[in-house]
């Protein structure tokens, strides 16, 4: 049924220019309304299939999608996810955005995504590697993936600005930073948008961080927007997902947390049928309409779940919704969004 209703809606969306475009940041960045996140192609969501992956990514392209977003971590260090994603838009390189990520020391696989090293030097190794691996002579944006608690952030804002300077990178980005450091990278090199988990399961941006860089004209980009996939019809406990899929240990999947989280999804469910779209719709319709100066970047391995994703920014919400879905979730999910060693500490 969300099937059938998901390529309904992108049928009669028409060309893919139909996908509004948006100001991200101050410095003419623009992307699609919607993204892609390509992380779960290679890593942390269970076993992937290459061929679908590289098939979802060129039909985004289709649906209007400009901004893909990839990591050298979605690799754990070997390059597979950026090289996926250049392979992929070979063919349309200049009309898309392309963005990356470097600040994880990924020498100790037993460390991955919980060790940083954004030293100068380091940034620069990764970009090298990363202009290799997308086979493009330009990253769009440069995200600092996680804050590096030991090296100043105008160090790392100036190396990006170096890095811009030189033609290597168009724009800056961070991801995860809190309000003040946002504001010492951003008066170093301007800081072009700023990547955060937010969505209707997590709200925490929208107290101190979506404040600030609406101020410093920095635009959003909200990943995990589908909640890590709970936002959707095909949700199960953590018990019956595979041990290589994050999901197994997620918190907000455990017993306990899992049930409230379910029964918010179904009222959420219950709202978004009444308007004849889906729960997934619904989830990215509300984060759109939190401001036009975000895009979200659902990630999906699925062409047909792709085409649901991208049809929701046709999707209409009265202050009605909006209304019924803050009495559902006031203050987002039950349970923590991340294991505490991998929990940014903003600042």
């Amino acid at each position: 049924m969300a099937q059938d209703k998901a390529e309904h809606m992108s049928h009669t969306a028409g060309h893919p220019a139909d996908l509004p475009l948006r100001d991200l940041g101050g410095q003419g960045l623009r992307a699609g309304a919607i993204g892609l996140g390509t992380m779960g192609m290679t890593m942390a969501y269970g076993p992937s299939d290459e061929r679908s992956s590289i098939a979802t990514l060129r039909r985004a392209y289709e649906l209007g999608v400009t901004l893909f977003d990839t990591a050298e971590l979605y690799g754990g260090g070997t390059g597979s996810n950026e090289q996926l994603l250049g392979r992929a838009v070979k063919d349309f390189r200049d009309d898309v955005v392309i963005a990356t990520k470097f600040g994880f020391d990924l020498s100790d696989p037993a460390r991955l995504g919980t060790a940083f090293d954004s030293r100068p030097e380091h940034i620069r190794e990764v970009t090298e590697n990363s202009l290799r691996h997308l086979g493009t002579d330009r990253i769009d944006v440069l995200y600092q993936h996680r804050v590096d608690p030991d090296v100043p952030i105008e160090d790392v804002a100036g190396t990006v600005g170096e890095l811009i300077a030189e033609g290597k990178v168009r724009y800056l980005g961070l991801s995860e930073a809190g309000p003040e450091t946002v504001r010492r990278a951003h008066a170093v090199h301007p800081v072009s948008v700023l990547q955060t988990e937010y969505s209707v399961f997590e709200r925490a941006v929208e107290a101190d961080v979506l404040p600030v860089v609406r101020e410093l004209g920095i635009g959003f980009v909200p990943y995990s927007p589908l909640g890590r996939g709970f936002l959707t019809d095909v949700v199960k406990p953590a018990a019956e997902y595979p041990a290589d899929d994050m999901r197994a240990w997620d918190d907000r999947w455990q017993p306990g947390n899992y049930e409230k989280n379910l029964a918010a999804v179904r009222a959420l469910t219950d709202l978004a049928e009444g308007k004849g779209i889906t729960v997934t719709q619904l989830a990215l319709a509300w984060l759109l309409a939190q401001g036009d100066d975000i895009v979200p970047i659902p990630g999906t391995r699925s062409p047909h779940r792709l085409a649901e994703n991208v049809a929701a920014a046709q999707v209409a919400l009265t202050p009605q919704d909006l209304a019924r879905v803050g009495e559902i979730l006031p203050h987002g999910a039950a349970g923590s969004r991340y294991q505490e060693a991998m929990m940014p500490e903003w600042r």
